[in-house]
């Protein structure tokens, strides 16, 4: 299997203006994309429709009332399988500024790659569905159009369509994600995106222990679990065993 690594930035920001809890995934990638657009071929990525290869957090310290403070400090990860670009971020996202943010100090690590007992996303996954066959006008979220076992099928094909594009390999697809799934919202969550919604999930693996599983489990630490991840979507934590 192809040894990706994952990188890990904790970028502290000052803000400029205060910024709600749920406009912070907008107001982050389009700090980052602001940062990629200084370079050409990063714009050139940023603006091509494929996978970006990072993913991002909210802020944290988070606030009690929903409301980042202007004129306070937080930190924010930013995660990258990619080298370049984890050295772009570790060279640029520090000095970036726009109208509602101020990038301070970035510190850079590499994640380990253990064994991974389970990872959870932070923010929410989102799988879009457009609706097929009888569902056609079903669009959204996923419950109205594909059922749990399709669901589940989306979000490991994902997974394995991102690690493929990544390495130059095909992976053999017959091997099982992880042992246990669940569903920790009881109710959709949503993600502002471009006037809309986004509808997503926070989820729950407990991993597989096969080697395709890690491989695929250790990446999704970098690009995000599902779909939408450079708009803040699918960025999980983990724990080894």
């Amino acid at each position: 299997m192809n040894q990706l690594k994952v990188y890990e930035m904790r970028l502290k920001i000052y803000l400029l203006q205060d910024i709600s809890q749920e406009q912070t995934y907008a107001v982050f990638a389009n700090y980052i994309d602001s940062c990629l657009a200084k370079n050409e071929s990063l714009l050139e990525l940023h603006e091509t429709n494929c996978y970006k290869q990072y993913c991002f957090d909210q802020p944290y310290p988070l606030e009690k009332d929903g409301i980042y403070k202007e004129g306070k400090v937080y930190t924010v990860r930013v995660r990258t399988v990619s080298d370049k670009l984890a050295q772009y971020f570790a060279d640029y996202l520090a000095n970036h500024y726009n109208h509602q943010i101020k990038g301070l100090t970035v510190k850079i690590t590499i994640i380990p790659q253990k064994f991974i007992s389970q990872i959870f996303s932070i923010t929410p996954v989102v799988i879009k569905c457009d609706g097929t066959g009888s569902d056609r006008q079903a669009k959204g979220y996923w419950k109205k159009c594909i059922s749990f076992e399709q669901y589940e099928e989306r979000l490991k094909s994902n997974l394995i369509k991102k690690y493929n594009r990544l390495t130059g390999e095909k992976m053999n697809e017959d091997f099982d994600l992880y042992r246990q799934i669940e569903l920790k919202n009881h109710k959709p969550i949503a993600v502002p995106y471009k006037g809309r919604k986004l509808l997503g999930d926070k989820v729950c693996l407990q991993a597989a222990e096969n080697e395709q599983a890690q491989a695929l489990l250790y990446m999704a630490l970098g690009t995000g679990l599902g779909e939408m991840n450079a708009r803040g979507c699918g960025f999980a934590n983990y724990r080894y065993l």
